[in-house]
């Protein structure tokens, strides 16, 4: 059986689809681009690194949740799988670019190239 715990690994990265630095959250595990909002699928569940596929993984959708606030959606490029990630819009270094959230939550998809 698969094991739902949280294992807390918030270590900055260079992204690997634009390749701008990213800084810790601070708070939790940071898991996406704050800038183009990409992840790496790397986790089979939060914090892990525990997944061997570690395809690029896009954002395409953002879910608005009362609970949660702005979920992304992301598919993997190389497998399909699709994760959903809590936006760090609220973060006090390097929030999540809003403006693409609301363009993602409009379904105003923008290309892999415009991020």
């Amino acid at each position: 059986m698969e094991s739902k715990k949280f294992a807390k690994n918030d270590s900055g990265f260079v992204c690997k689809n634009c390749g701008r630095q990213v800084l810790p959250l601070g708070t939790s595990s940071r898991n996406h681009c704050p800038f183009c909002l990409c992840s790496i699928h790397i986790d089979n569940n939060p914090g892990d690194r525990a997944n061997p596929c570690h395809g690029i993984m896009d954002p395409f959708f953002v879910e608005v949740s009362a609970k949660k606030g702005y979920v992304i959606l992301h598919r993997c490029r190389k497998c399909g799988a699709v994760k959903r990630n809590r936006a760090a819009n609220d973060a006090r270094v390097q929030p999540d670019d809003l403006d693409l959230i609301i363009r993602l939550s409009a379904g105003d998809l923008p290309s892999k190239n415009s991020y």
